[in-house]
């Protein structure tokens, strides 16, 4: 197997995440952007005011009598009309301090502006995220996988807006270095040349060997942690096999090597991080240490260029930091590529919208000419017709595959036909008025998931909580004696129903799917899983529960169905497309 090159992250990289994160913001918030931009510049503008006026301040305090022989502090001098140079040198010095106290201020506010408005729309993506992947189409959440949406809307989003806010610092190091770099040009254009070649240099290697170990390092690091998080839902999901099996070392192990892999990467990152920070300022203080003792041997003293050397050395002081910023900021950027393309190529995605308008079901359900398949392309459905009236009892039978539960994802509306049309009555269904007609169906699976939480909270299952209709409910599915044997509502299921037995879990699902009083339920398998004397007892009440609803249901055991009016063999169906 080839091994995958990890190419320099170059400029026109840099910019294209730069651009994604850009095309995710309003108007509103790219003027706010704009606004954070030129506040960044304004703070390295403070930056550098604060420490150029140190060189005169200290000139100055020295020997205030400078003040008179030097024609700019002559003229503040004679402006103010100071009775005595020490009077100017106080001034001065509280006009510095208030200087670095405005720049303490300043510096906390932007900082705070900065990051309310970074992590605001981190909020705001995620929710973004969440709401895209809620209403996306049935199919397509069966092809993603539970662990990767979580990496994605907790994990990714962060990560994106962790580039965002690196951003914002990046062109605050880079204002502050254009501004003290063009006042070394100004003082000394030949050693700043110098200083440059040889810096620009050493960024180059930076750039080239260490920002794509980082980059390498930020997908080593993504990989190892979606692992990590599958390995977890692997053997907590199916915590009765895994006691079952015994594997508790193997898991162990399992999930050790992944989260070390995740932790070593990180390790490594956060070493990579400070590399370019360590090397250029010991070349950049070198270069000045050198320069110091050429002058020192060749003119014996360096009283003459002292102001000059002074200077530099002040302006590398803060230079360095942040060109080494500037190296960090852009690795990090390069860290977080894949975050930001996750992110990007998810909200670029088109969901299909789905409207709430009114749809009224008084006669029949009748489905024309549908045909369905799935990728491979072989139909599971073709032609097929079916009309179901309002209040029948109707069964689906036939072998697994046979495409039962297919034809009820249409019928409930979760899966569009690829061809063919269904009509409400005298209405077509349509993306419009869908969402209606699945407000009228209640749904009991083989498999009743439930959440960690009271019984209340997973009948509910997200809508406003009526004790009422809770109590209600319960006692059509007969599962409130043993509540009031319990703590109510407030009854604790346990992971998954952990704390449950199969039938209990099962009137559960029942109290669910009646709790918004639907006029249809689809059972799919719903008591398979149990045995027969609480499958009779739960089919018992279920028809009476539905005895003026419309009941459609999936089985292949024939005591499940006996009660229904029309029985459909699936099986020939499929058997005659083949």
């Amino acid at each position: 197997m080839a091994k995958k090159k990890h190419k320099i992250p170059t400029l026109k990289y840099f910019l294209r995440s730069l651009k994604q994160i850009y095309r995710l913001i309003t108007f509103k918030e790219k003027m706010i952007f704009f606004l954070l931009v030129l506040m960044a510049v304004f703070s390295s503008f403070v930056e550098v005011m604060s420490l150029t006026l140190l060189m005169p301040f200290i000139t100055l305090a020295s020997d205030p009598s400078r003040a008179l022989d030097d024609k700019d502090w002559k003229m503040v001098y004679d402006f103010f009309h100071f009775s005595s140079p020490v009077r100017l040198m106080y001034f001065f010095s509280f006009c510095l301090v208030g200087i670095y106290l405005f720049r303490m201020f300043y510096g906390v506010f932007f900082t705070y502006l900065r990051g309310r408005f970074s992590n605001k729309k981190a909020y705001q993506i995620k929710q973004q995220l969440f709401l895209q992947h809620i209403k996306n189409n049935y199919l397509s959440h069966l092809n993603h996988n539970l662990d990767s949406l979580r990496d994605i809307i907790n994990n990714k989003a962060e990560g994106m807006f962790m580039s965002f806010n690196a951003f914002l610092s990046l062109l605050t190091e880079i204002t502050v270095i254009v501004f003290f770099y063009s006042t070394l040009i100004l003082t000394n254009w030949k050693i700043t040349l110098v200083f440059t070649t040889i810096l620009a240099l050493q960024i180059f290697f930076i750039v080239k060997k260490v920002t794509v170990l980082i980059k390498k390092k930020g997908e080593m690091a993504a990989k190892s942690k979606a692992q990590t998080l599958k390995v977890f839902s692997k053997f907590f999901s199916n915590f009765k096999i895994t006691k079952l099996k015994d594997n508790h070392e193997e898991a162990h192990k399992l999930f050790g090597e992944n989260s070390r892999k995740a932790h070593d990467t990180e390790i490594i990152y956060s070493t990579l991080q400070v590399v370019p920070r360590y090397s250029i300022e010991t070349v950049g203080f070198s270069l000045l240490i050198l320069a110091v003792a050429y002058i020192l041997f060749k003119y014996g003293e360096a009283r003459m260029v002292l102001p000059t050397i002074s200077m530099y050395a002040l302006a590398l002081y803060r230079i360095l930091p942040s060109v080494t910023g500037v190296i960090s900021y852009y690795n990090e950027i390069a860290y977080n590529q894949l975050a930001t393309n996750v992110v990007f190529k998810s909200l670029s995605k088109t969901i299909v919208e789905e409207d709430l308008v009114p749809l009224d079901f008084n006669e029949k359900i009748t489905l024309q000419n549908i045909s369905f398949a799935y990728k491979s392309k072989h139909p599971v459905l073709k032609n097929f017709n079916l009309t179901i009236q309002k209040g029948q009892k109707i069964a689906l039978i036939g072998h697994s595959g046979c495409g039962k539960s297919t034809l009820a994802d249409i019928i409930m509306g979760l899966t569009y036909p690829k061809s063919g049309e269904i009509f409400i009555d005298n209405t077509l269904l349509t993306k419009e008025n869908i969402r209606s007609w699945r407000k009228k169906i209640g749904y009991i699976p083989q498999n009743i998931y439930l959440f960690d939480g009271t019984v209340g909270d997973n009948i509910a299952f997200g809508s406003a909580i009526d004790e009422k209709r809770l109590i209600k409910v319960c006692k059509m599915a007969h599962i409130y004696d043993f509540l009031c044997e319990h703590e109510g509502l407030k009854t604790q299921v346990g992971e998954g129903g952990a704390k449950l037995s199969g039938g209990q879990k099962q009137r559960i699902g029942i109290a669910r799917a009646l709790y918004d009083n639907p006029e249809i339920l689809v059972l799919d398998e719903a008591t398979s899983a149990l045995d027969n004397e609480t499958e009779s007892k739960i089919m018992d009440e279920i028809y009476q529960i539905a005895k003026n609803k419309t009941l459609i249901v999936i089985a292949h055991r024939l005591s499940t169905i006996e009660r229904c009016e029309v029985i459909i063999d699936m099986s020939q169906h499929k058997d005659n497309l083949g």
